[in-house]
């Protein structure tokens, strides 16, 4: 930085609001005038680091009308590439003109093949509903994606071994399709979270979204240099929102830019099912919805009274044979009790804030294409 005292960068805060996720860079060169401690303020404003004193919450409603499973049919297509490196398993998929990689970690009894529709080069994916428009939503944006396997049935989180496999297959592949110099962003959920979490402290991200999960630093210090997190996460699990609450502070505290999405309780309609799932018609949606009115899994606004997972309603299916075959159950169970899990909003993965998410990857690659930028102006 020496030499660069009578350069004049100008940036606004970047702030979250309750209204919603708004930035606004302003960023500028004047050579005759010297500012006082310009090397500091270049150093925080290039880095993306902006402060703020305040709770940041980014605006989480949403329109279910319009995000249904199709929503991106006409304009992406999966056509993810499988490949196996060092015996793990990595799905991904490129888009024309891509201006990020995100690496994306499942959760506890999930894998690399729940986000991706089950098609010609991948013919195991599964593509949970959440999951699956999750990467359409990337691939929309031009996130260029890579899905990594676990080891084991959650990611390893005491040794450093995972860490240090998934590490070296992002660099590798990075490396493979000449992705060097696209901002590296991550997204975990559940125990996904908790890796992605400890992963930034092993190589370095632009900026991370931890989805139902809270931060794990080794020793409870946050290291130094810690990219932006936001934190998606289900205030109605009361222990992690606490636990949460303790994450947003350290992190401020150290000067980390942090936000969080709260993720609410909505309620069911009997078309729901059908707009989340595809292979799923209206008409089975509209008597499942019925069946679970009848057996009073969901209240008279449409609200689940328990999570899906502790909800029946596979047995009662069962009194009901001609509603849905064993073979669809055991297809589409998964999805269908993901979807409920959404509903009641206590521990499942979501794309219904995925706009938000994006706009927050986005508007810390913001800061970091205006340091590449000035990497290249000053030759270094």
């Amino acid at each position: 930085m020496k030499g660069w005292s009578n350069l004049l960068l100008s940036f606004s805060e970047s702030s979250v609001s309750q209204e919603g996720l708004r930035l606004s860079d302003q960023f500028s060169f004047s050579i005759p005038e010297l500012v006082q401690k310009i090397d500091l303020l270049f150093l925080i404003s290039s880095s993306g680091l902006f402060l703020s004193s305040k709770r940041e919450q980014v605006n989480s409603s949403f329109d279910l009308s319009k995000l249904k499973w199709n929503r991106f049919q006409s304009s992406v297509q999966f056509q993810p590439t499988v490949e196996l490196r060092n015996e793990t398993e990595v799905i991904w998929q490129i888009p024309d003109s891509p201006k990020a990689v995100l690496f994306l970690a499942h959760g506890c009894n999930g894998r690399a093949a729940n986000f991706w529709d089950r098609c010609p080069s991948c013919l195991n994916c599964i593509g949970l509903p959440e999951e699956r428009l999750i990467v359409l939503h990337a691939l929309a944006r031009k996130f260029a994606v890579i899905t990594i396997s676990s080891a084991g049935e959650c990611w390893s989180l005491g040794r450093q071994q995972e860490r240090l496999i998934v590490k070296e297959i992002i660099k590798w592949w990075v490396a493979k399709n000449k992705l060097e110099k696209l901002p590296l962003v991550a997204l975990g959920a559940s125990s996904g979270g908790y890796f992605v979490s400890l992963l930034a402290t092993d190589m370095k991200f632009n900026s991370i979204t931890l989805m139902i999960a809270q931060a794990l630093f080794y020793g409870k210090v946050v290291p130094d240099e810690y990219p932006p997190t936001l934190f998606v996460h289900m205030p109605k699990d009361h222990a992690r929102l606490q636990i949460i609450n303790e994450n947003l502070l350290a992190l401020r505290e150290k000067g980390i830019d942090v936000a969080e999405i709260t993720c609410m309780e909505f309620p069911l309609y009997p078309n729901f099912l059908a707009d989340r799932i595809p292979g799923l018609d209206r008409t089975v949606s509209v008597k499942l919805f019925e069946l679970f009115q009848k057996k009073g899994f969901i209240d008279q606004n449409g609200f689940m009274k328990k999570d899906g997972r502790r909800t029946k309603w596979k047995e009662a299916l069962r009194e009901r044979e001609t509603l849905l075959s064993d073979k669809t159950v055991l297809d589409l169970g998964h999805h269908i009790q993901e979807e409920m899990n959404l509903a009641f909003a206590y521990h499942e993965m979501t794309s219904l804030q995925s706009e938000q998410i994006y706009d927050w990857f986005e508007s810390h690659m913001n800061a970091w294409y205006h340091h590449s930028d000035l990497k290249d102006f000053m030759g270094q």
